[in-house]
C-alpha cells in the first residue's frame, strides 16, 4: 500500500506539473484530471475512501466539465494564447516556484523524518457523519458556497458573452432592412 501511495503521489505531482505548464488549454485539463485521479488514489490509501469518491465525483466530473463549459463560452483564439505566452517571465513565475519549493521541503522533511506516533487515536468518519455535519451546524457554509459558485458561473457568462446589439428588425436604418431582405 505504500508503493501505491509514493507512485500515485508521482503520478500527481508529474500531472500538476504538465497542466500548469501547458498551453493549450484542453491538455492542461487532461493533466487536471489525471492529477485529480491520483489525488483521489492518495486519499484511498490513506484511509479515506469516501474522500476519494468525493474527489473523483466533485472535482474530476463537476468542476472539470464546469471550466469545460467556460472555456468555451469564453472562446479563447490563438491572439489569446500568445498573450499569455509573454506573460510568462521570470518575474511572474519565480514567487509561486519559491512557494512551492519550500512545501516540497516540508513534505520531504515529513516523508523522511523519524516516524512519531500521533497522540491522539484516528476515527474513521463515514458518509453519514459527513452528511450530517454538512447539513447541521455547516448548513449556512455549503449555502453560501453554492451561492458563490452560482455568482461565478453568472460572472463566467456575462464576461464570455458576445456584445452584440440586437435591434428589432422594424427599428433598423432603411439600408440594413433592404440588405437583410
Amino acid at each position: 500500500m505504500e508503493l501505491t501511495f509514493y507512485f500515485a503521489a508521482a503520478v500527481a505531482t508529474l500531472a500538476t506539473i504538465m497542466t500548469i505548464t501547458r498551453y493549450n488549454i484542453i491538455h492542461a485539463l487532461l493533466y487536471l484530471v489525471v492529477s485529480f485521479l491520483a489525488v483521489a488514489v492518495v486519499f484511498f490509501t490513506l484511509g479515506a475512501p469516501f474522500m476519494a469518491a468525493l474527489e473523483v465525483i466533485i472535482y474530476a466530473g463537476a468542476i472539470v466539465v464546469l471550466i469545460i463549459f467556460v472555456i468555451m463560452m469564453l472562446n479563447l483564439t490563438h491572439e489569446d494564447v500568445d498573450k499569455e505566452k509573454e506573460w510568462l517571465t521570470p518575474k511572474v513565475w519565480v514567487g509561486p516556484a519559491i512557494l512551492s519549493l519550500v512545501l516540497l521541503a516540508e513534505l520531504a522533511y515529513i516523508i523522511l523524518a523519524p516516524d512519531t506516533q500521533p497522540t491522539e487515536a484516528l476515527v474513521a468518519v463515514d458518509a453519514r457523519l459527513v452528511g450530517m455535519s454538512l447539513y447541521g451546524p455547516y448548513m449556512l457554509g455549503v449555502q453560501l458556497c453554492g451561492i458563490l459558485l452560482m455568482a461565478g458561473i453568472v460572472g463566467a457568462y456575462h464576461l464570455g458573452r458576445q456584445k452584440k446589439k440586437v435591434v428589432h428588425r422594424f427599428l433598423q436604418p432603411k439600408e440594413e432592412r433592404s440588405a437583410a431582405i
